[in-house]
């Protein structure tokens, strides 16, 4: 209990000192959110996560998939969504839909035994259909109002009670906790945030291009497809997300 009141504060420690480079002001003829009372924060914190994935992300991505052809990067997504199955399971759980949680094992079952350790999917082809679900959703099922829109440091589009779920989420993931090998830990690590980045790699692009306010546009679809996997159970468009959002699946 003692390493996740660290944690946390090390989380919002962490959203304060990006803070500290300073608010960005509301373009003119934006509209203010109620959903986005810190907006000006936000879009500070935002600038940040923009920077770091044009000059790290970005750049380390391109490297990626010009050194891996396809099939190996699509060997590694299925192992990272295999593993992100498990802790399907335990929210579809806790969120009381056993049905779910008992598909969503089997596909680990699946894909673990006859996908090569999750390297294919062989589930969703037999049937087993992919769900995504995180702690945030689980505690929106619980009842826990969202609270406002807030962009974490690395990790992007959140809200209060997201931000609580992404401590939860980080606190019980033996991938980025409890290996005992540091090097390993760190490496699996670095990989699930480049393999996380690489999925939308052409998205981002396309958003680049348009004509809107890209803050506004990723709040907005942000706080939408939340809502919509709390009340409906579907996943969204994760397209929309942006790149820091946790899960590194």
């Amino acid at each position: 209990m003692m390493r996740g009141a660290v944690s946390l504060q090390r989380f919002f420690l962490l959203t304060c000192a990006v803070a500290l480079f300073g608010c960005s002001s509301i373009p003119a003829g934006v509209a203010p959110s109620a959903n986005d009372p810190w907006e000006p924060f936000n879009r500070s914190v935002f600038d940040f996560n923009e920077g770091l994935d044009a000059y790290v992300l970005k750049p380390v991505v391109s490297g990626y998939r010009f050194v891996l052809p396809e099939f190996v990067r699509d060997g590694i997504y299925n192992f990272f969504s295999n593993y992100n199955d498990i802790y399907t399971a335990l929210n579809n759980l806790l969120q009381g839909k056993p049905s779910y949680a008992f598909n969503d094992l089997m596909r680990v079952v699946v894909n673990t035994t006859f996908g090569l350790g999750g390297l294919i999917d062989m589930a969703t082809p037999g049937g087993l259909e992919k769900h995504k679900e995180d702690w945030g959703q689980t505690f929106g099922v619980w009842g826990i109002p969202s609270g406002p829109y807030v962009v974490l440091p690395f990790f992007g589009p959140s809200t209060v009670r997201d931000t609580f779920g992404t401590a939860a989420d980080l606190e019980t993931d033996y991938l980025f906790k409890y290996i005992p090998n540091v090097g390993l830990r760190n490496s699996l690590t670095g990989l699930r945030v480049v393999n996380a980045r690489n999925t939308y790699y052409e998205a981002g692009d396309l958003l680049e291009g348009a004509a809107i306010d890209k803050y506004s546009f990723l709040r907005d679809a942000y706080l939408q497809r939340r809502e919509y996997q709390i009340h409906e159970g579907e996943e969204g468009d994760e397209s929309l997300v942006g790149p820091y959002q946790n899960g590194y699946e």
